[in-house]
């Protein structure tokens, strides 16, 4: 339970300002919020999910490290076939660690 004890000389905005703020570290207004309405199972899996990926990328991003491999909303491309590969096979892939990236000036 949360007290709030109005100091000598303090206004009443003052002392309600803090009751908000430690309602507010307590978690008060989020269960509120969350009990106000029925939230289905599948809902509620699917945002704890997000919630879980959420804290994955922020811990990531605070440990210095890359995006995590994880499930995307995006959706894949389906892989080609032998006949599909677009990419001409006599070339070799680029590599740009070892690419020349100097420019060179045609003449005319």
């Amino acid at each position: 339970m949360i007290r709030v004890q109005v100091r000598p000389n303090e206004p009443l905005e003052a002392a309600l300002r803090r009751f908000k703020r430690q309602c507010n570290y307590a978690g008060i207004f989020r269960l509120a919020k969350k009990h106000a309405y029925h939230e289905k199972t599948s809902d509620r899996r699917r945002r704890e999910e997000r919630e879980r990926l959420r804290n994955i990328v922020l811990a990531e991003r605070k440990r210095g490290g890359g995006a995590p491999v994880g499930r995307s909303n995006k959706k894949r491309r389906a892989k080609p076939g032998k006949n599909q590969d677009r990419r001409n096979n006599d070339q070799p892939d680029f590599d740009p660690l070892t690419a020349d990236t100097t420019i060179q000036k045609s003449e005319g």
